[in-house]
């Protein structure tokens, strides 16, 4: 097991004058131990960090330090880690045996009786141990993965590395692996390194989240943390399914007045907004209210667009009904409850669940409250895990 040490690390591709910039001066200390997960959209940097990390690309600034060695010299093998791609890369004319054994007979000097030894065990633990005959070809997807996964697990790395390994799979298998990886690290207390564009992915599996967006660092917490304490209007965004609702306005008064309502800035939002003229007011779905009739404030008269019914829970896309162009945002709500498009809805927005954001900047200038318990949860989660750095 070791640390890693990211320290100012810069990746550009191309000459000087039309150099594209990957990995934009990130910095990132990760503990012995931890799960961490680079998480962004499509040409975040995070696959690029992670094959600096592996020493398969070679970052134009900083320094790469694993335990307490700079590996920027080094290649790959002499780094002691394992990766798992979302290409199994597996050999098909080997058995799953010989594929697991493979990497050991190679870079090892283990005797043929310790290789089986170690093979065999691990294939049990990853439950593929009457597999160990099979060649790759006669093996389902989840089969390939768990082989893949098996033969850098006998590798006893200080590092594992993953790249989008559940890519391949379908919904329910990827769900079943999230699971059955989450309690081999925790069981083998590896620090490993995971890239997924999937946020889902992200949130369930990680001990901390690494933001990224066209190569700069974003955030760095823990799920919980980055969900609901997010650093930018784009962390926002991209933690949540549905994402978060934005709603662009300006400031009269104490008063937010958007495209499609007005609404009532607090005394503590006053105080966090300053002299700001435009913000951004965000709100998850899942804590707005629909009310059939006007009720309290902060409600807004809304027409249903579309309906999605997903079982105990439907999305609902509205639009304001004040708003002088088209600009849907969904709202979450009982799955029993009897809606559909065309009707008319009044919508709440409380006062507590309530982010804003500098328009120009993006950046979080007023969080949404929690509950006391959920509070006191988070904050202590997120002193565990500084605590575990320190």
């Amino acid at each position: 097991m070791a640390k890693i040490t990211i320290d100012e690390v810069t990746k550009r591709f191309g000459e000087s004058d039309e150099s594209i910039v990957a990995v934009d001066d990130v910095s990132l200390d990760i503990n012995d131990g931890e799960f961490v997960v680079f998480v962004g959209p499509s040409g975040s940097g995070k696959s690029t960090l992670m094959r600096i990390v592996a020493g398969l690309e070679t970052q134009s600034e900083g320094d790469i330090h694993i335990g307490e060695a700079v590996v920027n010299q080094l290649g790959p093998r002499a780094r002691d880690i394992a990766m798992v791609f979302q290409n199994y890369a597996l050999y098909p004319n080997m058995t799953v045996e010989e594929n697991m054994s493979f990497g050991l007979k190679m870079s090892t000097d283990m005797s043929a009786a310790e290789i089986e030894e170690t093979v065999t065990s691990t294939a049990e633990m990853m439950d593929i141990g009457n597999l160990l005959d099979n060649k790759p070809g006669e093996l389902s997807g989840g089969q390939q993965q768990r082989v893949a996964l098996g033969r850098a697990i006998v590798r006893d790395p200080n590092v594992f590395l993953m790249d989008e390994p559940l890519s391949n799979l379908d919904a329910k298998l990827r769900a079943e692996m999230r699971t059955e990886i989450n309690r081999l690290q925790n069981d083998l207390d590896v620090t490993t390194l995971y890239v997924t564009h999937d946020q889902t992915e992200a949130m369930t599996m990680g001990d901390r989240l690494v933001i990224l967006n066209y190569g700069e660092l974003q955030q760095v917490g823990t799920p919980l943390e980055c969900f609901y304490r997010p650093a930018n209007q784009f962390v926002a965004g991209f933690l949540g399914s549905p994402s978060m609702n934005f709603f662009a306005g300006s400031v009269e008064g104490g008063t937010l007045r958007t495209d499609g309502f007005d609404f009532d800035l607090t005394n503590q939002m006053q105080a966090s907004v300053g002299n700001r003229n435009d913000l951004v007011l965000g709100v998850r779905p899942e804590d707005m209210t629909l009310h059939d009739r006007a009720t309290a404030s902060h409600e807004f008269e809304a027409i249903v667009d579309v309906v999605e019914p997903m079982g105990s829970i439907s999305y609902v896309y509205l639009q304001a009904q004040s708003q002088s162009h088209e600009q849907t945002f969904i709202v979450e709500t009982d799955g029993q409850r009897p809606i559909a498009e065309g009707d008319t809805v009044y919508v709440e927005i409380p006062d507590a669940n309530v982010h804003l954001f500098d328009a120009e900047t993006g950046e979080t200038i007023h969080q949404r409250q929690l509950g006391e318990k959920a509070e006191t949860a988070l904050e202590e989660r997120m002193q565990t895990v500084s605590g575990s750095s320190d």
